[in-house]
């Protein structure tokens, strides 16, 4: 049985957040409790069917990843109890998101095909195609929004509207290129290419923390190395390890979610071949054999499991 909602009531809990995919619980207002439903969204709308197992992929990716970066920058984990739970310590997001881009694929060469040199303030040379290596990494970032859909903004913006100050910002900076490094390294052990990804961040007691999941398929984009240099020299496309696969899908039926377009029908081969995909990707990425968690009862595992932390809380 696929998660598609929650609605638990812990003890000490002070409020309940749903995004696309997370239902957020917040206790004391001191910690947050992070469930990663099977919710799917793409193109910043939430499809009718939930993916099983999807939300134990992105939450154990995730957590993988925070556990291998903590030497760079402190992260909001203070643990995992539950397959498809993070549970961490309260910040204050910053109105942005630190978006990375080694090669120009996706929304940024949507936008380079469509005649753009510029995006979010960075200029791109002319000749490129789809998917080349840019010369080097560029921070696109995106605005955080809390309704509707993220929008690109320059870094020049961000300043000039004092989203971020310039002292945090340029920390932001920093911490994302080093990111990216980290998880270009970890990506080429595997024989993927890090094409892509996305940070989020946060302030607590004066520090900046990383928030919410990273390298995962649903924040990155990855490429397999091996045939990458041929594919390109013969302009075919890549293969991707991404969400990517969900989108092209959805633009084949018809849909990029602009008003008056329906989501197409996900029957349950639909269902069942994205799940399978996120499944090939988790293992793809980590190196690691996916073990599904029983699904018989998932909302009464993670609700016994959460329940079992709080209480070490008290």
């Amino acid at each position: 049985m696929a998660i598609k909602e929650t609605h638990f009531q812990f003890p000490g809990q002070t409020n309940f957040y749903k995004g696309k995919v997370r239902d957020v619980y917040t206790i004391q207002d001191k910690f947050l409790v992070m469930v990663v439903s099977d919710r799917i969204s793409a193109f910043d709308v939430v499809l009718p069917e939930p993916i099983p197992f999807k939300g134990q992929v992105l939450n154990q990716i995730a957590a993988k990843f925070l556990n291998a970066t903590q030497d760079i920058v402190a992260n909001w984990v203070i643990d995992v109890p539950d397959p498809s739970v993070t549970i961490g310590r309260i910040c204050k997001p910053f109105k942005v998101e630190m978006v990375i881009r080694g090669y120009l694929a996706g929304h940024a060469w949507r936008e380079y095909n469509a005649g753009k040199r510029e995006v979010c303030g960075v200029k791109l040379p002319e000749g490129l195609k789809e998917n080349d290596k840019l010369p080097e990494p560029i921070i696109t970032p995106t605005t955080k929004a809390s309704v509707g859909h993220d929008e690109d903004i320059s870094r020049e913006e961000i300043l000039r509207r004092n989203i971020v100050s310039e002292e945090d910002y340029v920390q932001l900076e920093q911490f994302t290129r080093q990111l990216f490094a980290r998880g270009t390294e970890m990506a080429a052990e595997r024989g993927l290419i890090l094409v892509d990804t996305k940070y989020e961040f946060g302030k607590a007691d004066g520090k900046v923390i990383l928030i919410d999941e990273i390298h995962t398929p649903d924040s990155s984009r990855y490429f397999y190395k091996d045939g990458y240099e041929e594919l390109q020299a013969s302009n075919e496309p890549q293969r991707q390890l991404s969400k990517e696969f969900v989108r092209k899908w959805l633009i084949e039926n018809g849909f990029q979610g602009k008003d008056g377009q329906v989501v197409p029908e996900m029957t349950p081969e639909v269902v069942n071949s994205i799940s399978e995909r996120y499944i090939e990707l988790y293992e793809h990425i980590t190196g690691e054999a996916f073990r599904k968690v029983d699904a018989t009862e998932p909302l009464k595992r993670i609700e016994s499991n959460i329940r079992e932390f709080l209480n070490r809380l008290n």
